[in-house]
C-alpha cells in the first residue's frame, strides 16, 4: 500500500518537482544556452573575430597561390601557426586600442577609426616579428590581402554579433528584489544601453517597510510563488538589494528559485561584475569578507614579480633614447643648474612611504608655499617641455626604477602623496584597501576614470581600484597594459 505524501506545513513552500516535464523544455534550453553566450559575449566575440582573422590568412593564401600548383602546397605548410599568430597580432592592436572594454562606446566611425589605427598596429608588429624570425612570416601580397580581407570581415561579424547580443530575446532577464534607494542604483549606476549589454530588468519586488525609490512603472508584484512567477516571466536571475533586511528575506522561495535554476546574488557582487567598480555604499565589510577575490597567494606574488620585471626591463630598452631625449629637452629649457628629475613622496603597499621618481614636468617653484596641490586643467606650474612629456606620458618613465625596486608595480592603483592619502583616509570609507596592494604605473582606474583632482574624483577612482584589488589577475594586468597604450595615444586623462 503506498504512502501519501504529507502536506506541506502552512509556513513552508512547495518546491518545483524539476523531474517533470515542462512544455518548450527544448526551445527554454535552446535559448538558455545563447543566454549563456551572451552572458559571456565578449569572449565569444574575441573568439569568434580570431577565427575570422585567422581564416583571412588561409583565404588569401590560396588565393595567391590557387593559380601556381607547383607552390601551392609550400605556401599552406605551417600555414595554421602562422594563420594564429597573424589573428593575435591584430588582436593585440586592437586591444590596445579598447576595442575589447566590455562596455564599448564607440560610435560607428569611431570603432572604424579605431580598428583601422589596431590593425595599423598589429602589421607593424607583423613586420617586426617576420624581420626578427622570417620563418613564421608570409609574403607581402598575401599579407596586405588578409589585412583588408580580415578588416572587412570583422567590422561586419562585430556590428551583427553587438546587435545579436544587444536583441532583447536573447538578453538575461534580471529581477530585482527591493525598490529603494540601494535597487535604484542599477538605472544610476547603469544608465546607458551598453552598459546593461546582455541583460534587461523585468521588474523590481518592493521589500516590506521600504521607502520605493524606483519609477512607478518598473514595480512587479508577483501574483504567485515566486519560483512559479519567476518561471512563467522567463527570470534568469534574482538581484537581491533591498535597503533594509530586518524583515528577513523570503529564503525558502529564493531556495525554490535557485533549485529552479534562477542565479541569485547579492546587488553589490552584480553591479561590480556589470559595471567593473566595487559599489562603495553597498559593499559592507561582511560582504568584503566572503565575497571572492583580493588574491594574495605566494604563486600570484611571485606572478605578479615576474610579470614587473619582465615588462620594466624590456621597456627601459627599448625607450632608453626616448629618456636621454627628455632629459635634453628639460636641461636646455630650464637651464644648467635646474634638476631634470623629480622626487616625490608617494605611499605604497601597507601605507609605506617610498620616493616616486618622475621627469621634471613643472616650475621648480610649484609649490614653494609648502602647500600639496593636484595638478590641474591648464595648470600654468606645467612647462612647455612638462606639457609634451605629460600627454604622451613620458614623464612617468622614470617610475621603471621604482617597479625594478619593488616600490611600485606595473599594475596597480594610482599611489598618492601622503598629504592627500592622510585626508582622504578620513573622508572616504575603504580608502585604506587600495594600498593592499603596491602601487602602479598604470591601472584599472586610470583606464575608467579621467583624471580627478577632487575628492569626489576620488571616490569614483576608489571604485575601480578596490575592483581591480579585488580581482587582480596576472590576464587582468595584462589587458590593462595593452590597453593603456590608447590612455597614451589619445591623451586621455593628461592634467
Amino acid at each position: 500500500m503506498s504512502k501519501q505524501k504529507p502536506p506541506a506545513d502552512a509556513g513552508e513552500v512547495a518546491l518545483p518537482l524539476l523531474a517533470q516535464p515542462r512544455s518548450g523544455v527544448l526551445a527554454e534550453r535552446v535559448f538558455g544556452l545563447l543566454r549563456y553566450v551572451v552572458r559571456r559575449w565578449l569572449l565569444w566575440l574575441m573568439l569568434g573575430e580570431l577565427l575570422l582573422l585567422s581564416g583571412s590568412l588561409w583565404m588569401a593564401t590560396w588565393l595567391r597561390f590557387s593559380t601556381q600548383p607547383a607552390e601551392f602546397d609550400d605556401a599552406f605548410r605551417h600555414l595554421f601557426a602562422r594563420s594564429v599568430v597573424f589573428g593575435v597580432a591584430m588582436m593585440l592592436g586592437m586591444a590596445a586600442l579598447g576595442l575589447y572594454e566590455r562596455h564599448l562606446r564607440h560610435s560607428a566611425f569611431g570603432f572604424l577609426a579605431r580598428q583601422a589605427l589596431g590593425f595599423t598596429a598589429g602589421t607593424l608588429g607583423l613586420l617586426a616579428l617576420y624581420y626578427a624570425l622570417p620563418p613564421v612570416g608570409v609574403g607581402r601580397g598575401i599579407l596586405a590581402i588578409a589585412t583588408l580581407t580580415g578588416f572587412v570581415l570583422v567590422a561586419c561579424f562585430r556590428a551583427a554579433f553587438l546587435h545579436i547580443v544587444d536583441a532583447r530575446l536573447l538578453r538575461r532577464r534580471v529581477l530585482v528584489l527591493g525598490a529603494g534607494a540601494h535597487a535604484a542604483l542599477i538605472a544610476q549606476t547603469m544608465r546607458r544601453r551598453v552598459d546593461r549589454r546582455g541583460f534587461t530588468v523585468v521588474g523590481f519586488v518592493v521589500h516590506a517597510g521600504e521607502a520605493v525609490k524606483v519609477p512607478a512603472e518598473r514595480v512587479v508584484a508577483p501574483d504567485a510563488p515566486l519560483w512559479q512567477w519567476a518561471e512563467r516571466q522567463r527570470i534568469n536571475e534574482i538581484v537581491i538589494g533591498p535597503d533594509e533586511r530586518r524583515g528577513g528575506l523570503p529564503m525558502e522561495e529564493l531556495l525554490a528559485c535557485k533549485q529552479a535554476g534562477v542565479e541569485i546574488v547579492e546587488l553589490a557582487t552584480f553591479v561590480e561584475r556589470e559595471a567593473g567598480k566595487v559599489p562603495l555604499n553597498l559593499a559592507d565589510p561582511s560582504w568584503l569578507v566572503f565575497s571572492q577575490g583580493f588574491d594574495m597567494s605566494p604563486l600570484r606574488l611571485v606572478s605578479k614579480r615576474a610579470f614587473d620585471l619582465a615588462v620594466a626591463l624590456a621597456v627601459s630598452c627599448v625607450t632608453w633614447p626616448l629618456l636621454l631625449l627628455v632629459a635634453l629637452a628639460i636641461r636646455l629649457e630650464s637651464g644648467p643648474r635646474q634638476p631634470i628629475l623629480y622626487f616625490q613622496e608617494r605611499v605604497g603597499i601597507g601605507g609605506r612611504v617610498f620616493r616616486l621618481i618622475k621627469f621634471r614636468s613643472m616650475r621648480t617653484d610649484a609649490e614653494r608655499d609648502g602647500v600639496a596641490r593636484w595638478a590641474g586643467q591648464h595648470d600654468d606650474r606645467v612647462t612647455h617641455t612638462g606639457r609634451v612629456i605629460r600627454r604622451l606620458r613620458l614623464d612617468e618613465l622614470p617610475q621603471l626604477w621604482n617597479i625594478l625596486r619593488g616600490d611600485m608595480s606595473l599594475i596597480g592603483p594610482r599611489p598618492e602623496r601622503p598629504e592627500f592619502v592622510a585626508g582622504l583616509a578620513q573622508q572616504i570609507r575603504y580608502y585604506h584597501l587600495r594600498h593592499c596592494v603596491k602601487p602602479g604605473l598604470a591601472g584599472w582606474a586610470q583606464l575608467r576614470y579621467p583624471y580627478g583632482a577632487s575628492v569626489e574624483d576620488a571616490v569614483e577612482k576608489l571604485k575601480y581600484d578596490l575592483f581591480y584589488v579585488k580581482n587582480h589577475t596576472l590576464l587582468l594586468d595584462l589587458l590593462i597594459l595593452i590597453q593603456t597604450f590608447e590612455v597614451v595615444l589619445f591623451g586621455r586623462g593628461v592634467r
